[in-house]
């Protein structure tokens, strides 16, 4: 009774199922026919079922053939985003963008900044393009922010009751004094235990005995210096920007780093 029915089943599935037209080879789906009717054509595995139509080229999958198309179309859907280079296909692209790699095209034609990314040099012209309608009354210093100019302002009007009894180096802090008299001194309290070096700024210290660690985890993305802080990339990357943060009040000097305004400062009071 189980084997009759199990003949039963077996014919109802090949009343239903696909044929051979060349040998008269039944299955039970499609795709095995499919792969039946290779041995008849001598088409391999990968059957190229996908054909162009202006040249008769045949592919496996329509991805493919959709890639052979753009050389008749001319289509270049990959773009390079530095320069006016379009490709037909994304490994074409892919070894163009090497060429740009280290490449700084892109230059700012106010400061000495060139990169290789646009989008690196639009931040980059937007820094110094920022508006800034507030202006001081006693100097050319202006700015972006009423509450920067305010503390600007109030800057103008601190008395400057520290002064140097060497150079005439005057300023409101106390601290400031003390660390701009260690340069007629020589005093340099900070000293390195490893080998015979020794600072008179704490800053100065930290950044040899970073050397003495070898670490430097911050590195530029323009040019690849490395440092060992934080700050010290900051500091380097203005080199790549053009800011200059650090303004003189009494006159239209400006500079990347607070000791180089220092420095200039002094020729006011000397």
């Amino acid at each position: 009774m189980e084997g009759q029915r199990a003949e039963d089943a077996l014919d109802a599935v090949l009343a239903t199922s696909h044929s051979c037209d060349h040998c008269g080879y039944r299955a039970a789906y499609k795709s095995q026919l499919t792969r039946h009717m290779r041995k008849h054509t001598g088409e391999t595995h990968g059957e190229k079922d996908f054909m162009c139509g202006e040249c008769g080229y045949r592919a496996a999958y329509k991805s493919q053939l959709t890639r052979h198309m753009r050389k008749h179309t001319g289509e270049k859907p990959f773009k390079c985003d530095q320069c006016d280079y379009s490709a037909a296909l994304k490994g074409s692209l892919i070894y163009h963008m090497r060429k740009h790699k280290g490449k700084k095209s892109y230059k700012c034609d106010r400061y000495d900044y060139s990169t290789a990314d646009k989008s690196h040099l639009d931040q980059h012209v937007a820094k110094y393009r920022v508006e800034k309608p507030n202006k001081c009354d006693q100097n050319d210093y202006s700015v972006a922010k009423t509450s920067h100019l305010d503390q600007h302002m109030a800057e103008q009007t601190v008395e400057k009751q520290f002064m140097c009894g060497r150079c005439g180096y005057k300023t409101d802090n106390r601290f400031h004094l003390s660390e701009h008299m260690k340069k007629h001194t020589g005093w340099k309290p900070f000293k390195c235990n490893q080998c015979d070096y020794s600072a008179a700024q704490k800053w100065a210290f930290d950044c040899h005995m970073a050397k003495h660690k070898g670490e430097k985890p911050y590195m530029c993305g323009e040019c690849g210096y490395r440092t060992e802080y934080r700050y010290s990339l900051t500091q380097h990357m203005r080199k790549h920007t053009g800011e200059k943060p650090y303004k003189c009040d009494m006159c239209d000097y400006s500079a990347a780093h607070g000791y180089s305004l220092q420095l200039h400062k002094e020729k006011h009071t000397s």
